[in-house]
């Protein structure tokens, strides 16, 4: 169906009082093209949600890491930006989707911050999505939240993360539950913080997204050589060989710098050594200036 049917929507509740279990705080939602990994080009409505345990130095959205006391989500339609209730149940935020896409004819990207915070908001997205096609990118931090959630969604981003490029992080997922003054979700995993936890998580995750409609992103960033890959494409080779690989050189934050010519041509080189199928594809929505 084209629209939602109203007979779906569920009672008026106040999801500050911890009563909605599934409901998570959205930043922001907008249409416009995926700039990034497999369907890189494709038309999709965003649905950004608040809270990210992790401090990815490039990140460039700082201000969905946490969650402000009295958040507010931006809705974002052609000419006018509407404030509405950050926190959202499914039905609630497929409203705002509906709204931009009325006929059902883009797929909807859940980023964030870390979506897996969030594991029973995105296990009942889908039912009032229409039909829409729903694709998860993730940090691949949270793989219980991640097995949990994969029947869901129709693809995963698997963004794989050196943890030299992260910050410590800052709070876990129950810390966001205490924010919020709710009650606890079906898991609530702790944030890697060492290499050996990440290369846990690292592991399990790629089990999960093997075989499915999946892809793997790996950010390659400037002063690094392959050599700082290797762990990560060893992993991918080992685990999931047959999903497409995207180098992304990273778009210059925060004293981040992109790599060099010859820097990029290694990592590729490694990846291809790995018989991986690698293609480097930049932020496209950051050369077309986009959301």
């Amino acid at each position: 169906m084209g629209v939602l049917d109203p007979s779906l929507a569920e009672p008026r509740m106040d999801v500050k009082s911890g009563d909605v279990k599934s409901a998570a705080p959205v930043l922001e939602v907008f249409a416009s093209y995926q700039g990034e990994g497999l369907y890189v080009g494709q038309p999709q409505v965003f649905l950004r949600l608040f809270g990210c345990p992790l401090r990815c130095r490039w990140c460039d959205t700082p201000g969905s890491w946490s969650i402000p006391r009295e958040a507010t989500a931006r809705v974002r339609r052609t000419g006018s930006v509407e404030s509405e209730e950050a926190w959202a149940t499914p039905f609630r935020a497929a409203t705002w989707i509906t709204s931009l896409d009325p006929e059902a004819k883009r797929a909807v990207s859940v980023t964030g911050g870390e979506p897996l915070l969030w594991p029973e908001f995105l296990r009942s997205l889908p039912d009032f999505l229409g039909g829409r096609r729903l694709h998860l990118e993730t940090a691949g931090g949270h793989p219980a939240a991640l097995e949990r959630v994969l029947p869901a969604v129709d693809h995963v981003s698997l963004d794989l993360k050196l943890p030299d490029d992260l910050d410590p992080p800052e709070t876990d997922p129950a810390t966001f539950e205490r924010a919020r003054g709710g009650p606890e979700r079906a898991v609530v995993e702790a944030t890697p913080h060492t290499e050996g936890e990440w290369a846990d998580a690292r592991e399990r995750c790629l089990e999960l997204v093997k075989g499915q409609d999946a892809a793997v992103k790996i950010i390659v960033t400037g002063g690094r050589s392959a050599d700082d890959y290797e762990e990560l494409l060893d992993d991918v080779e080992r685990l999931a060989p047959e999903l497409p690989l995207f180098l992304q050189p990273v778009t210059p934050l925060a004293g981040v710098r992109a790599p060099k010519a010859s820097e990029l041509h290694a990592v590729v080189d490694r990846a291809l050594e790995h018989g991986l199928a690698a293609r480097v594809v930049p932020q496209v929505h950051r050369f077309l200036r986009l959301p």
